[in-house]
């Protein structure tokens, strides 16, 4: 079928009016980062980082660092724990490094992995405040100042007007 409109003319394919199912499922890196807020919110989200990236990386030093027990474990969950709270520290991979670091204190605070001589995840009290700071990471996002929001933020697209030579 062809339509002709003010000297416009175009073709309409049979399947034009048919309603089409919309995609609403939202990519895997806007479900991995829900926002990026800035101001005092992403300021408060970057001392929550910090706050317990610094307590991991001491955890992780702690097992590098115990002559006691020399085993390729202790060695796997520090380097493991080192990484993990850089990551979280300068905010790449936030909610991966998160859940890293949540399974790993769930783990030591159950008894499940082992620990170091002085340990920060001791009791249950210092594991239940951990997950609650990381469920809180992983679910509000890494905030605006993190290396995540200068890579996977929203991006304002600037499309300039048309020129006139082009109308």
């Amino acid at each position: 079928m062809v339509i002709r409109f003010a000297g416009i003319s175009g073709t309409l394919w049979s399947g034009a009016f048919r309603e089409h199912p919309r995609n609403t499922r939202r990519p895997l890196l806007q479900r991995l980062f829900p926002a990026f807020p800035g101001g005092w919110p992403g300021f408060a989200l970057l001392l929550l980082r910090a706050a317990v990236a610094l307590a991991v990386l001491v955890q992780g030093r702690f097992y590098l660092g115990d002559r006691a027990d020399t085993a390729q474990v202790t060695w796997l969950l520090g380097s493991l724990a080192l990484a993990a709270g850089v990551l979280l520290l300068i905010g790449l991979l936030t909610p991966i490094a998160g859940t890293v670091v949540g399974i790993g204190g769930i783990g030591i605070g159950f008894s499940l992995l082992p620990s170091c001589t002085p340990n920060l995840f001791n009791s249950m009290l210092p594991v239940v405040f951990g997950a609650i700071m990381l469920l809180a990471i992983i679910f509000l996002g890494p905030g605006a100042f993190s290396v995540d929001a200068r890579v996977f933020g929203r991006r304002e697209i600037i499309i300039p007007p048309m020129s006139p030579s082009r109308k």
